[in-house]
């Protein structure tokens, strides 16, 4: 017998979203300062056999966003992911994840807008990174108060200049090493194993690297979030997310492999992005300075995007009330209140930044590292749990469904489930792993001791089921 449980309500979508938007919001949340900057320690800790380590966590995320995409073709609905883990895994399960990204959210914008105060230190090395960050927190506020489509189409166009650069960077490195343009004493494939080898740090070192590496990807499941706005969810999602295996050999690959043959691994000191490091290395400042303009383009998309996802979250929260009430509030569709107070919360990015700016990125990173992960589990463990619920029948008359069942599953959560034992092992990735563990507990307390969990969210329906229409 199928259990009963809460049903999932209907999607509202209000078609602010062409498939265009939706495939370079996707392409923008994994092109960022994960990328551009954070690439740099996991460089550093791996040496070239971060490469390895990128296409590891590029298969979890495939496999995740697969799990995803098969449960929003299947059943669309507001508030995405955090609905899923509601109704396959428990009220307090959907609870604290929509909590947990919403935190991840924050976290990875705070990550960015410490790297927007290091970018900017290439042009005016003397003006506090604070500056920089309450200018950013200005553009983002703005944009984020506009309509969906607004932004979409700004998210669009921020992602076209910072896709252009990589591409840019990739063609002109190939050429540097092709035609041996470089005055460097040392480019070409014997970068990666001239100095030490190819794992320089061991295997110890190449695990080191993990947490900044899936850093890198952290956001690219705010495909769920951003689908329910897309004018055809059915078809958008599954296009958007099949691209991914392309854009992470693309994107990331391929640019570390070019940044690591053309710059020894040792020189990549994270002073500056890699990427720009490449092009003053080669004594080309004008290209440096323009892809500094880029690497910030970057950062400020992310922000965008977070505050964009983390906002439609919380407001889905709220209007369930699983969130405080006020959040619930919306302007032509703008989750208005929710954004105002992300933005207010991501004032604490100033203060890190004055206390303690030398370590503040790796703290935020590792951060939102624990914070992402933690929900590409439950995203995992809620696609493993609708699967059980469901007839070979049913699975069989689905559109879209996962690749490498079960065991691309299983390999993804066993890859996250080891992460997190990487992050109990070493001990700067401690703390973060007790303030993660801690705000976890505390989301499951206030669940109960709030009476959340009376909440009757719908009507009860079985799952497998098509969509069941909620009254409002």
């Amino acid at each position: 017998m199928v259990k009963k449980l809460p049903a999932l309500p209907e999607a509202k979508t209000r078609g602010g979203f062409s498939a265009r938007h939706l495939h370079f919001i996707a392409l923008g949340s994994a092109v960022g300062t994960g990328l551009f900057y954070g690439s740099a320690g996991a460089i550093q800790a791996a040496g070239p056999s971060v490469l390895l380590v990128y296409l590891l966590g590029g298969a979890v995320v495939y496999f995740m966003l697969r799990a995803l995409g098969e449960m929003a073709v299947h059943h669309p609905v507001t508030g995405s992911f955090a609905e899923y883990t509601r109704a396959h895994l428990g009220g307090a399960a959907g609870y604290l994840t929509g909590w947990m990204f919403a935190f991840e959210m924050v976290i990875v914008a705070l990550a960015d807008l410490t790297a927007i105060g290091i970018y900017m230190g290439f042009w005016f090395p003397d003006v506090s990174r604070w500056v920089w960050i309450l200018v950013a927190l200005l553009i983002v506020g703005a944009a984020n108060l506009m309509s969906a489509k607004v932004f979409g189409e700004l998210e669009f166009w921020f992602t076209v200049v910072k896709v252009a650069a990589v591409i840019a960077m990739i063609v002109a490195g190939a050429a540097v090493l092709a035609f041996g343009l470089s005055g460097l004493d040392s480019t070409g494939p014997q970068n990666l194993v001239n100095d030490g080898g190819f794992f320089p740090n061991g295997v110890g070192g190449m695990v080191s690297s993990f947490i900044l590496v899936l850093f890198a990807f952290g956001g690219t499941e705010i495909i769920g979030v951003v689908g329910t706005e897309a004018r055809e969810p059915d078809k958008a999602v599954p296009k958007a997310i099949n691209t991914v295996p392309v854009r992470i050999l693309l994107f990331y690959v391929l640019s570390i492999l070019v940044i690591l043959m053309i710059n020894p691994w040792r020189t990549v000191t994270g002073e500056e992005s890699p990427f720009v490091q490449i092009f003053s290395a080669l004594g080309v400042n004008w290209a440096a300075g323009l892809l500094n303009v880029v690497v910030i383009t970057a950062a400020l998309s992310a922000i965008n995007a977070d505050v964009f996802a983390a906002g439609r979250i919380l407001t889905g929260l709220a209007k369930q009330q699983l969130a405080p009430k006020i959040m619930a509030r919306t302007v032509r569709g703008v989750p208005a209140m929710s954004t105002v107070i992300l933005l207010a919360v991501l004032t604490v990015g100033l203060v890190l930044n004055v206390v303690i700016p030398e370590s503040v990125f790796e703290l935020v990173a590792s951060l939102a590292t624990f914070a992402t992960i933690f929900v590409w589990l439950m995203i995992l463990l809620a696609h493993i749990a609708s699967r059980r619920r469901m007839s070979d029948a049913q699975v069989q008359q689905m559109s879209y469904t996962v690749t490498l069942w079960p065991y691309g599953q299983y390999f993804a959560v066993a890859f996250i489930l080891f992460t997190f034992g990487i992050m109990a092992w070493q001990p700067a990735f401690r703390p973060a792993l007790a303030v993660g563990v801690i705000f976890s507990v505390v989301c499951v307390v206030l669940y109960y001791l709030t009476g959340r969990n009376k909440v009757e969210a719908g009507t009860v329906a079985e799952l497998g089921s098509p969509p069941v229409k909620a009254d409002e």
